[in-house]
């Protein structure tokens, strides 16, 4: 049993000689400290998620970014608690520069990644991997100050009044982890569908610097020297200073990194609650473009190209009752009901947001011929994988998933054997169900992966793909630029593959031609010996 009063081992910093000279009462000071426990607890896990869903939205392949971005804070975090020890015998100065700092840091990161991305990430060489860099620097400073937090709060804690070192865990951890809850659920219902990324994370510094200065210059300000008071409250306020101004430019900040971005004819940027839904040009006879959670979802110049690559070949057969799963922009649509026979189609789209702007948009609805105004067309604003599972009535003649790339982990139950076989039930005995696959060229693998869960399901299928332009804008970041192609699979019950008969199209003769050297190279990836076939516009 150790011995109440035995001397502290060489080297220990030294303990306190009494208990701290509080303002309040021991109770009310205790609340206090777990009060700021509780507040840091939210505002550390807020900066964590603002990294990891600006770095998904900025940089793709969001499971990536969020493992880099939680195991290096992880890390960080333990290397932050070893560090504090040294922090201990001054514990209240060293908790304020300490929130100080992390206020400082997490608060301006959301920016400096926006800036860095915005400005840089078109330059290659050197700089290709800067936003990454920078995203692993911040991952690895606030951790290093979040997992400080906790020794030095600890240690002051333990100041107000000794407990055994058990039950002060305990406490501690209890008012973290609630803070941590309640961090986790504000970030994606409050702080970013009502401030945004960027004001969001400048408000959470704020919150930050304001909790942790108010306890040690509050509480504990008898710990504290003259100067050590004065330093950290000229600190306090100069973090308070860098956060407003920050606030204050934040928007038009955000309008420019998205034309450095997205390009100078940005007009809509909303965060839709789903997603984030950029629209540039569009008016004045500009082409579109539609950006998804920083994706480029449709191509002004390449959008008549694959929409009706993708629908026209699924059309060539009985196309009475259509549904198609995705496709809120309302281009899909489009296409449909260029088809004479439609009698109903019907829209499922997990974005209201996006439905809203396809009706209301001017550039648009005028892309989409205002095709969701046309009384034969239905939305149902629900997930596709849901709506599918609890679909009943007539089957449909023709399916269509116009749904974001497999590519993305996000919409992974998309593309599933489950996903399709409930696809199969409400497919009519000899319909049609066409899938869009992602580019065949860049991502092989996942396209005839796809082709694979397709016949899993029950399903033969004919693939085929079309070429793009590819992206406008040289210096446009990867997760921005057109693919150089499509790939799609046309699938229908049974084992026998449905032969892909296409007529003549708006922008031209579709045909089923030979295929083109990127379709060789493509076809050399190809499984059980299914070769991709190629449609393509002569026009072009």
């Amino acid at each position: 049993m150790i011995e109440p009063h035995a001397p502290a081992p060489p080297g220990a910093p030294p303990s306190w000689t009494g208990p701290a000279r509080l303002p309040v009462r021991p109770g009310t000071g205790r609340f206090l400290v777990l009060v700021c426990v509780f507040v840091c607890a939210a505002c550390g896990l807020v900066y964590e998620l603002e990294l990891v869903a600006f770095a998904s939205y900025l940089m793709g392949d969001p499971v990536t970014q969020a493992s880099v971005v939680l195991s290096v804070m992880v890390f960080a975090m333990g290397i932050g608690s070893l560090g504090a020890k040294r922090l201990r015998c001054h514990a209240a100065a060293g908790f304020g520069a300490v929130e100080s700092a992390l206020a400082l840091i997490g608060g301006c990161s959301a920016m400096a990644l926006y800036a860095v991305f915005a400005w840089t990430a078109g330059w290659g060489g050197m700089w290709a991997d800067g936003p990454r860099c920078l995203l692993v620097a911040f991952s690895l400073a606030i951790g290093l100050l979040i997992g400080a937090e906790v020794p030095l709060l600890m240690e002051l804690i333990q100041r107000i009044r000794r407990q055994d070192a058990g039950g002060a865990v305990a406490d501690l951890f209890a008012a973290d982890y609630v803070g941590a809850l309640v961090g986790g659920l504000a970030f994606p219902f409050l702080l970013l569908p009502f401030l945004g990324q960027l004001t969001g994370a400048l408000l959470t510094g704020t919150v930050n610097v304001v909790a942790g200065g108010a306890l040690v210059l509050g509480l504990f300000r008898r710990d504290l020297t003259r100067r050590a008071r004065w330093t950290l409250l000229l600190a306090g306020l100069t973090v308070l200073g860098v956060l407003a101004c920050a606030a204050a430019l934040a928007g038009d900040f955000e309008r420019a990194a998205r034309r450095a971005v997205y390009g100078p004819d940005v007009r809509v940027a909303v965060q839709t609650g789903v997603q984030e839904v950029v629209l540039a040009g569009g008016t004045h006879g500009e082409p579109l473009d539609l950006f998804l959670d920083g994706r480029l979802r449709v191509g002004g110049r390449d959008e008549h190209r694959y929409h009706e690559a993708l629908v026209r070949p699924a059309l060539t057969g009985p196309h009475t009752r259509v549904l198609i799963l995705g496709g809120g922009d309302g281009l899909a649509a489009r296409e449909v009901l260029r088809h004479p026979g439609v009698r109903r189609l019907d829209i499922v789209e997990l974005d209201p947001g996006l439905v809203r702007l396809a009706r209301r948009d001017p550039g648009l609805s005028a892309l989409n011929g205002h095709a969701l105004a046309d009384p034969r067309v239905r939305v149902t604003t629900a997930d596709a994988l849901t709506w599918l599972r609890e679909a009943r009535g007539p089957a449909y003649d023709v399916v269509i998933s116009d749904l974001p790339d497999p590519g993305i982990t996000a919409g992974a139950k998309l593309y599933s054997q489950e996903f399709y076989g409930l696809a199969r039930r409400v497919l009519a005995p000899d319909g049609r169900l066409v899938v869009h696959a992602g580019p065949v060229a860049a991502r092989p693998r996942a396209f005839w992966t796809v082709a694979a869960t397709l016949r899993a399901a029950g399903f033969a299928v004919s693939p085929y793909r079309v070429p793009g332009h590819g992206s406008a804008c040289a210096a446009a970041p990867e997760a921005s630029r057109a693919p150089h192609d499509w790939g799609f699979l046309l699938a229908a019950r049974g084992d026998a593959a449905p032969a892909l008969r296409v007529g003549r199209g708006r922008a031209g003769t579709l045909t089923q031609a030979g295929l083109t050297a990127d379709a060789r190279a493509a076809e050399r990836t190809r499984v059980s010996g299914v070769p991709v076939s190629t449609l393509v516009h002569p026009r072009y």
